[in-house]
């Protein structure tokens, strides 16, 4: 019996459990993440004041398909559930955008962003107003759209100050309290707060979309359960190249001087410097998809007309831009995250060089040069899973709800994230001389630190 556990790993999942039991400091993470999440997802079906919740039928039916769909999916049904958090936090990432864009081309909030601790106090303080800002705008467009979507018996009360006033407060401060969660998961919790908040709302539709993909193969003529089979056959391929993208690093070797102080010989050891092949994580997808709401914003939530109707999810122009946003916003934020100077210089002041590479400046021309190489390829690969939805929607005639899992935003942060925090808890069970996750100790992909 114990072989058994053992092929199937079962004994050494549970040995992992207890390792990461017996830790305080991670278990108290890993519980105070979980209860803020479920705070959140309890929110989602808080319904706004005045509301009927028994008359949201159609609408929640409706608010599934299209661009409505796509906000439904990041918010975890709060959106076509009417709820207190219907608008998550793509107001807060929108700001997040436009506050690190004005970092690059503003002197004064690059300035800002150099002052350290202080700056980005102050650049998160500025994002919070942002926010405010633009949840002042989408709020109204929101109650718009119910009163256009749900009957008019699903109003209790309709008057200005009873029911409009009040409810835009209560989009406002349910925005700002999902930014709250999120700053508390990212502090005190485990990995980082506002994609685990995006993530949990992704997972909460999987069961929903797969209930439906199932229902479609098996009660009309698209093939049965044969290409169901198929469909899950290509998801787990895109998912293992997924990961396989996300994990994928190209190592530079640094070498290290020796230095003899008394009888003891220091340094002398070759190390390596790991570049991402994506380094920029799942930023540019969600940086990309908030953007690719703006259509929607315009247009007041309705997607007949403007913007909206030419930019409908999983249509040519909308695959084309997203293609295009991901594979910039892929280069952006790898120059923000990526500082080849200051690696260069690092290396300098620890007696480190790359062999053949003079130190300084050459240095830094060196790992640039390597960071544009690896980042080309990068970012296509990116934007090709990024559109992968559209493909299977045309070309394999899965559900709207079931293709958004083959790829695009919501496979790479579920991909992205579930591996950080993994990795966080890796690196908590290492520094306290357990195994680590996997069978080597170390996640795939990591190198010595």
């Amino acid at each position: 019996m114990n072989k058994i556990l053992d092929i199937l790993g079962i004994k050494r999942f549970i040995q992992t459990i207890q390792n990461i039991y017996r830790i305080e400091e991670l278990r108290t993470r890993i519980g105070y993440t979980l209860l803020l999440l479920l705070v959140f997802r309890f929110g989602s079906f808080v319904v706004l004041p005045g509301i009927d919740p028994t008359m949201l039928g159609a609408f929640s039916q409706s608010s599934r398909e299209g661009w409505m769909g796509m906000l439904d999916l990041f918010s975890g049904g709060a959106f076509s559930n009417a709820s207190v958090f219907a608008l998550g936090v793509m107001p807060y990432i929108s700001a997040s955008i436009v506050i690190q864009l004005l970092t690059i081309m503003v002197p004064a909030f690059q300035r800002i962003q150099r002052e350290g601790e202080s700056g980005r106090r102050k650049i998160n303080q500025y994002t919070r107003l942002l926010t405010l800002a633009i949840l002042a705008v989408q709020c109204p467009m929101y109650l718009v759209t119910l009163n256009s979507q749900l009957p008019v018996e699903a109003f209790m009360v309709r008057g200005f100050w009873s029911y409009k006033v009040p409810a835009v407060m209560c989009l406002i401060a349910g925005t700002m309290f999902v930014m709250w969660l999120g700053e508390r998961i990212t502090d005190r919790g485990l990995g980082n707060g506002i994609s685990l908040l995006i993530m949990i709302g992704i997972i909460a539709r999987l069961p929903h979309a797969l209930g439906a993909e199932l229902a479609t193969r098996f009660t009309e003529t698209t093939g049965g359960p044969l290409l169901l089979i198929v469909e899950i056959l290509i998801l787990l391929f895109i998912f293992m190249a997924s990961i396989a993208l996300v994990q994928a690093v190209r190592r530079i070797p640094v070498q290290y001087a020796r230095r003899v102080v008394g009888n003891k010989q220091y340094g002398g050891a070759r190390q390596y410097i790991p570049l991402k092949i994506n380094a920029a994580g799942v930023m540019p997808i969600i940086f990309a998809q908030a953007l690719m709401f703006v259509p929607m914003l315009f247009s007041g939530f309705d997607s007949t007309r403007g913007l909206a109707q030419a930019f409908q999810p999983y249509g040519f122009w909308y695959t084309l831009v997203f293609f295009i946003l991901v594979i910039a916003f892929t280069y952006f934020y790898t120059a923000i995250t990526v500082n080849p100077t200051m690696m260069a210089e690092d290396m300098k002041k620890n007696g480190g060089f790359i062999p053949g590479i003079k130190p300084g400046k050459k240095t830094a021309e060196y790992i640039d040069g390597i960071m544009s190489k690896i980042t080309l390829p990068g970012s296509i690969f990116l934007g090709f899973v990024a559109i992968l939805p559209t493909f299977a929607y045309r070309w394999l005639g899965v559900t709207q709800e079931f293709a958004s899992f083959y790829g695009g935003t919501s496979l790479l942060i579920l991909v992205g994230v579930v591996l950080d925090t993994l990795q966080q808890i890796e690196s908590h069970l290492l520094l306290r001389h357990y195994d680590g996750l996997m069978k080597t100790g170390r996640l795939k992909g990591r190198t010595p630190s």
